[in-house]
């Protein structure tokens, strides 16, 4: 449930995201899940959602599918809500987020979460998005981690690519002016996707990370259940 409306990084539970419909020929099977038929893409249609993306700034390689259990893989689903079209909605306990889409659907992604001692939940808002951005850890991970201070903000943080920890897209979690320092974010470790093992944020397979960030207006809600 929704902690308040304050960032809490001690309530953010260890679980939540991911799935699509692409209009790519092929056929679908259907499974049950809690009670109703759903559909499940194709191989063929999946191979496509998550195959190598070669123009990008940096070439982002295919997803070895067989990595990433077949449940966070993109889909539109139906999700009624209360929120209005537009909201990210992270589902911690299922290691999903939502964006949240016209009469009751919703696009699914699947998630990687912060692990135990790194968690947040609360509503706050996606203030700016950056294409491959550069990243700074904050000063209490450097603390921990001293190693990381060649990439504070002093010296100018860690350049983009492929092997930066943000991915190919970030997503900037503000509560009023303030930054929590949370991101939702891609990840070249698609494997850890429903698993929580980032130090706070919301890490999506790149290739989701993008279909999102094409989609999520500036100024959008965010609810952390």
């Amino acid at each position: 449930m929704l902690k308040g409306a304050k960032i809490n990084r001690r309530n953010f539970v260890q679980s939540s995201l991911l799935f699509s419909a692409l209009t790519l020929a092929g056929c679908t099977s259907s499974s049950r899940i809690g009670g109703k038929i759903a559909a499940v893409p194709s191989k063929r249609k999946t191979a496509a959602m998550y195959a190598a993306l070669p123009n990008e700034q940096f070439p982002i390689p295919a997803v070895d599918l067989k990595k990433v259990p077949s449940r966070f893989y993109r889909k539109q689903v139906t999700y009624p809500t209360k929120e209005k079209p537009g909201t990210v909605i992270v589902d911690t306990k299922n290691f999903y987020l939502y964006h949240v889409e016209k009469d009751g659907k919703a696009m699914r992604y699947g998630v990687g979460l912060g692990r135990a001692g790194f968690e947040w939940s609360g509503r706050a808002r996606i203030a700016w998005k950056r294409p491959w951005p550069t990243w700074t850890p904050p000063d209490e991970m450097i603390a921990r981690q001293p190693e990381l201070e060649k990439y504070s903000a002093r010296n100018g943080g860690m350049a983009p690519g492929i092997n930066n920890p943000l991915g190919s897209r970030a997503l900037y979690i503000f509560q009023g002016k303030v930054d929590t320092l949370y991101r939702i974010h891609g990840s070249p470790e698609y494997w850890t996707i429903g698993k929580a093992v980032s130090s706070g944020c919301v890490r999506m397979i790149n290739q989701d990370v993008i279909h999102l960030y094409d989609r999520v207006k500036s100024n959008s809600s965010i609810v952390v259940l």
